[in-house]
């Protein structure tokens, strides 16, 4: 089960596909079915189109095919219909490429923020520390060698 932000993901990656499944008169054969299951399988999302002398809506198609190929149903706008299935084809491709998916992590605005300040603060903290301890070390050096030329005079 795809969830509303997977979904609206890969509608927007649909958007630039080509319609490659075309489903007429007849309606879902074993023809379509069996083209369907060869593009989820080389390509993952699938975009369809019902033609108007077909005797079935654009989303019944869908259905049927989905059940059909055990794909999920991505969208359907007008007579086109969007699909997708996991093909592990894919998947071992984009690892290939270097390209595989990685899971979203969720970043706060506002915890990134406080983290960028407290790690400017400590550096401030950190570079006046030095600071000091150069100066604490140089008072130091300085109180010894003014005690040397007292001892030796």
């Amino acid at each position: 089960m795809l969830t509303s932000k997977e979904r609206a993901e890969l509608r927007a990656q649909a958007n630039s596909l080509d319609t490659t499944l075309m489903v007429g008169k007849d309606g879902v054969t074993d023809a379509v079915v069996a083209e369907a299951e060869n593009q989820l399988t080389a390509r993952e999302l699938v975009k369809g189109k019902v033609l108007e002398t077909a005797f079935l809506s654009p989303r019944e198609v869908s259905d049927a095919i989905c059940e059909a190929t055990g794909a999920e149903g991505v969208s359907v706008i007008g007579t086109k219909f969007v699909i997708y299935r996991f093909s592990q084809k894919c998947q071992e491709e984009r690892n290939q490429t270097g390209r595989a998916k990685r899971k979203p992590t969720k970043v706060n605005p506002v915890r990134k923020g406080a983290q960028a300040r407290r790690q400017a603060a400590k550096a401030q903290r950190e570079q006046r520390n030095q600071y000091f301890r150069q100066q604490a070390i140089d008072k130091a050096i300085e109180k010894a060698r003014e005690k040397q030329l007292k001892d030796s005079q």
